[in-house]
């Protein structure tokens, strides 16, 4: 093989080489950039846009800013007063509440003894007769065996009566 030919071998390996590469970057009328004349040139636009942007904005709520750390800080000052409403500073946190309903196991028992006298409607519930009286006497209910039989058909008794 002729050096010549070689040479022209070698050429075309690299245009390919090449090509596949220009392929894999793409085109610079490709870039979204206002400055399309090199690369170097599109990321120094680039650059610049990040350089000037504002990004911190203590003013407004917006997708396209953050605020400072320091009104971060402040906007999470205000939301855990807000949660604690003023609590003591003995009940601030929720291990000193843990550890006040673990040290009063009395005032616990005695709030579940309170619930658990409680006319519940989301579960059924057994509950003696004076507390089934007591029940219908707050709410001003009648019992089921003052109304008389539920399952009477007074379709029935309507129709029998027309005759």
């Amino acid at each position: 093989m002729s050096l010549q030919t070689q040479l022209n071998s070698f050429v075309l390996r690299v245009a390919e080489e090449f090509n596949t590469v220009k392929g894999r970057t793409g085109t610079l009328t490709a870039l979204t950039t206002t400055d399309k004349s090199s690369l170097v040139a599109a990321i120094n636009e680039l650059k610049a846009a990040i350089i000037t942007a504002v990004a911190i904005d203590d003013l407004t709520v917006a997708t396209t800013s953050t605020y400072s750390s320091s009104k971060i800080v402040s906007v999470l000052d205000a939301l855990k007063a807000d949660i604690l409403g003023g609590a003591d500073p003995a009940y601030d946190t929720l291990l000193e509440l843990q550890q006040a309903l673990q040290n009063d196991q009395t005032g616990i028992a005695a709030l579940t003894a309170a619930i658990d006298k409680r006319v519940r409607f989301d579960a059924a519930q057994t509950l003696t007769v004076p507390e089934q009286t007591q029940a219908r006497d707050n709410i001003g209910a009648v019992a089921a065996t003052d109304i008389g039989d539920t399952t009477t058909d007074f379709v029935a008794i309507f129709n029998a009566a027309l005759v």
